[in-house]
């Protein structure tokens, strides 16, 4: 029986070919929130950008929403940066002086491993 490509042509569908997200680059752990009162029309928003705006009611981060979307990293750091784009969501990147904490590090080691 022939394979299917569905599951890796389907990522790269949804995001028309893009590899790079616009604007500053998503870090891993950077926690993403849908903005309070912000309405996305659902007749010009992917059902994929839907559903990344539905697990962002409450705070996540990007390594978090993709293991949950269950989608590369790259294709969610995409569709994170078009929902920025548009004022959907609001992005905390980690500050640089956070990022040496020994603690942080391990939960992000736990984070990667749970992908």
């Amino acid at each position: 029986m022939p394979h299917r490509a569905g599951p890796v042509v389907r990522p790269y569908a949804v995001v028309r070919g893009r590899t790079r997200p616009t604007g500053e680059v998503l870090d891993v752990i950077a926690m993403v929130q849908a903005v309070p009162g912000a309405v996305a029309d659902p007749a010009d928003t992917e059902p994929e950008h839907l559903a990344v705006l539905r697990r962002c009611a409450r705070p996540a981060c990007v390594a978090d929403l993709a293991s949950g979307l269950g989608l590369p990293l790259g294709v969610v750091r995409i569709l994170l940066a078009d929902l920025r784009d548009r004022g959907l969501i609001s992005v905390g990147q980690p500050r640089q002086d956070r990022l040496a904490s020994i603690r942080l590090l391990r939960e992000v080691s736990d984070g990667l491993r749970r992908l």
